[in-house]
């Protein structure tokens, strides 16, 4: 049954006007009572992941920021450039909550769910960015005695996307992954996972900082971008590992297709025989993050035989089924103080989120940098 819970809540909402005005801003919203297999989590910690900031702050031009209202309850606005626009349609004059992830106590419970009252569970499924949820027990995570808040708000973004790379190349026939901007969170997560189920990794990072980063942590293929021997280094590696699906966080300019290139080149080394038409290995890379938004060049010198698409947690999961979906999980529960521990920047209130300068440090995405919304500091 329910239990004393506030009739009001902060929520953080993200609304885009027609006349290109982004506005973001904490609203007062109903808690509901929790139904027969539902909870209601007051939430202590939610992540701001690049993928939350497409909802939360789109295409906004941020040299035109502007702060109002009051310390406690402030409201920020940006212009959204009128070339936007048209991609922005479905979302205009809608708020919109936003986080698509986050954990914290249970404080109330429904008549099938009584067993959770007092737990820490993590949450997926957007509107995190908020003192309390209401949502269905079976889409919760259930966290180990003793993890708080902060340590399980990024349960669900990072290491099941990790994980689901794994498993991807796994269905799909690969034997060695490729993984750019792999110094991040979720890269390093990766390189963990790799190294404990026997997975070849080629790990590609923008600065020597970053591969040290990741040679620290065990990872055994690192390749710099930056150093004048990448191409070298990158297709060293390819040989070695035969790694033949790449998953990218850049997006856009000529890395995808550096990395095409460097497995065709690779694959030839070990080729029966010359054909005019490339390999017959086929190569994928899969497109899920946006870190660049300029346009993906492929210069086609790798054959004919590859393939370049775009990977998103959420279909993955649908695609695999609740039970394998459940099994991944598990691991992370099991592994939350390991593998899947988050390190972040700073911790910061929900009304120190819509600061400008809080704003524009976490919309850098900087490898290192992650911030954590906990709704409960004042």
């Amino acid at each position: 049954m329910s239990q004393d819970i506030p009739r009001l809540g902060l929520q953080l909402r993200s609304l885009l006007r027609a006349n290109g005005e982004l506005e973001l801003s904490l609203a007062n919203v109903e808690i509901a009572a929790p139904g027969p297999d539902e909870l209601v989590v007051r939430i202590e910690g939610a992540p701001i992941n690049p993928s939350d900031l497409g909802l939360l702050l789109g295409p906004a031009d941020l040299s035109t920021a502007k702060s109002k209202g009051s310390a406690d309850r402030p409201v920020f606005t940006a212009v959204v450039p009128a070339q936007f626009m048209k991609m922005m349609a479905a979302r205009v004059d809608e708020s919109l909550p936003v986080g698509n992830e986050g954990a914290g106590v249970v404080i109330a419970a429904g008549a099938d769910t009584q067993s959770l009252l007092g737990r820490t569970v993590a949450i997926f499924g957007g509107a995190a960015y908020a003192e309390f949820k209401t949502v269905k027990a079976a889409d919760c995570l259930v966290l180990p005695e003793g993890t708080t808040g902060a340590e399980g708000a990024s349960c669900f973004v990072n290491p099941l996307t990790a994980l689901g790379m794994v498993e991807t190349m796994r269905r799909e026939g690969h034997t060695a992954l490729v993984h750019t901007a792999a110094a991040s969170n979720l890269g390093q997560m990766l390189s963990k996972i790799c190294l404990a189920d026997g997975v070849p990794l080629v790990n590609i990072v923008r600065t020597p900082e970053q591969a040290a980063l990741l040679r620290g942590i065990g990872a055994q293929y690192v390749c710099d971008s930056s150093a004048p021997t990448f191409t070298d280094d990158l297709t060293g590696a390819l040989v070695v590992t035969g790694a033949t699906l790449a998953f990218d966080a850049i997006g856009g300019g000529r890395l995808v297709s550096q990395i095409l290139t460097g497995m065709e080149v690779a694959a030839n080394k070990t080729a029966a025989e010359y054909s005019r038409y490339g390999s017959t290995v086929h190569k994928q890379a899969y497109i899920y993050g946006g870190l660049d938004t300029g346009p993906t060049t492929l210069n086609r010198g790798f054959g004919m035989a590859w393939g370049v698409g775009g990977w998103l947690l959420p279909p993955f999961l649908a695609k695999i089924g609740p039970a394998a979906s459940q099994a991944l999980r598990e691991r992370v529960a099991r592994e939350l103080k390991t593998t899947f521990a988050s390190h972040y920047t700073a911790e910061i209130s929900l009304a120190e989120a819509l600061q400008p300068d809080t704003i524009a440090a976490y919309n850098r995405r900087a490898t290192g940098e992650k911030y954590l919304i906990n709704p409960t500091k004042a």
